[in-house]
């Protein structure tokens, strides 16, 4: 099964691979190349989003998308939440190239305030918390507003995930081999 690679310009959307920085919650680096691939379905969903965004003078910033089979393991055996990951034995939509993990920005760029940061595992994350501010409760309204109008289902304990109904029922689990270049770092 080949994926879609997510890039300019045919897609229009920031991206900041998090797994392929420090900047996330293992603390190092789980990919060894940023890339952002996903199914063509879920391709297809995200034009659609793109589209809707780009009518509000908005765009996206996607922080990971497919994610192989050897990184759901690695972020599992480093933090086995099932409130927050899916246990790789079960399958994570994002190792079918059926999800992807975003947040809306403006035209400059900025980041909408969603009241928590990405990868927050707090119930601050949550869909519908009342904690947060106003202003990030419409924010993750808006986000969820557009995502689900182009055909995605969300993760009602991270604003930031969608993923694609049903992912499990018709996306097999993919690992680093189906990539033309490697993601994972070598063994």
């Amino acid at each position: 099964m080949s994926l879609i690679e997510i890039t300019s310009p045919n897609y229009d959307v920031d991206k900041e691979i998090a797994y392929a920085t420090p900047d996330n919650f293992t603390g190092k680096p789980v990919y060894a190349r940023p890339s952002c691939y996903l199914h063509a379905d879920a391709a297809a969903c995200l034009m659609r989003s793109i589209t809707l965004a780009a009518s509000l003078g908005l765009r996206f910033k996607i922080f990971d998308a497919f994610r192989p089979a050897e990184a759901q393991w690695v972020l599992w055996s480093h933090t086995p939440d099932p409130d927050f990951l899916a246990d790789p034995r079960r399958g994570s939509p994002h190792s079918m190239g059926a999800a992807v993990d975003l947040t809306l920005v403006d035209a400059a760029g900025k980041e909408l305030d969603m009241g928590t940061d990405f990868d927050s595992f707090t119930t601050l994350s949550h869909h519908g918390n009342l904690e947060i501010s106003p202003a990030a409760q419409r924010n993750r309204i808006l986000l969820l507003g557009i995502m689900t109008m182009a055909g995605w289902d969300f993760f009602r304990n991270e604003w930031w995930h969608y993923q694609l109904f049903d992912a499990r029922s018709h996306y097999p689990i993919l690992s680093d081999a189906v990539l033309p270049l490697p993601m994972m770092p070598k063994a």
